[in-house]
């Protein structure tokens, strides 16, 4: 097996309502879309949003019946400068994301901002500090 990615599906009881937040709030283009999955263009590794019942059907393996609890991954999106962090999380928390945590300056060297969207999924944008 070669270690590397090629998609990334967020499961979902409701994809139509979480394409609607990745399409009009962070801005992603759907590529192709059906009932219960919506695949969105994305650079680097596809992207895709898909009913927990289509996994729970096709694998057979209760996990997918299961409710989630806790965070179990994370986007992170990059962004050209610290005020564009501070910028996107503005607009985003405008358009519907729910605040997380507002921008700040990490001892790492970036500045961060967490936000979710409606199924509660913590994600984070992020620039570098340019010297």
């Amino acid at each position: 097996m070669q270690p590397k990615i090629a998609l990334i599906t967020i499961l979902t009881d409701d994809v139509p309502g979480l394409a609607g937040f990745y399409t009009e709030v962070l801005g992603f283009e759907t590529v192709s879309e059906e009932d219960e999955y919506v695949e969105l263009r994305s650079e680097g590794v596809r992207f895709a949003l898909c009913d927990r019942s289509v996994m729970a059907k096709v694998t057979d393996h209760p996990g997918y019946r299961e409710r989630r609890s806790g965070q179990t991954f994370e986007l992170a999106f990059p962004l050209d400068s610290p005020e564009a962090v501070d910028q996107a999380y503005a607009e985003i928390l405008v358009k519907g994301g729910i605040p997380v945590k507002a921008p700040n300056t990490m001892p790492w060297g970036q500045r961060t901002a967490f936000f979710a969207d409606p199924d509660g999924n913590i994600h984070e944008l992020f620039s570098d500090l340019h010297d």
